[in-house]
């Protein structure tokens, strides 16, 4: 069952419901009676490097100079001076 609390309570007694949460307590805040949001306690979660490694490919040309992007930064280097 859900501890269910409005918005102005929940502004007034925030850290009250911070630690019951934390307690794994589960708190809802309302708005004008209807759930907004639950108040649920932080989980750790690991950076997993690499994440993608297998799922995607590229070649080396994807790390090169782009022309357009060189002209816009040094001028077009075929123009007239």
């Amino acid at each position: 069952m859900a501890y269910v609390v409005n918005i102005h309570e929940a502004k007034t007694q925030l850290s009250r419901l911070i630690e019951r949460a934390s307690r794994g307590e589960h708190i809802v805040i309302a708005k004008a009676g209807k759930p907004v949001v639950d108040l649920i306690p932080h989980r750790n979660r690991p950076v997993v490097f690499g994440g993608l490694k297998g799922r995607i490919e590229y070649d080396d040309d994807a790390f090169g100079i782009d022309p357009d992007i060189q002209a816009m930064f040094y001028g077009d280097a075929d123009a007239p001076a």
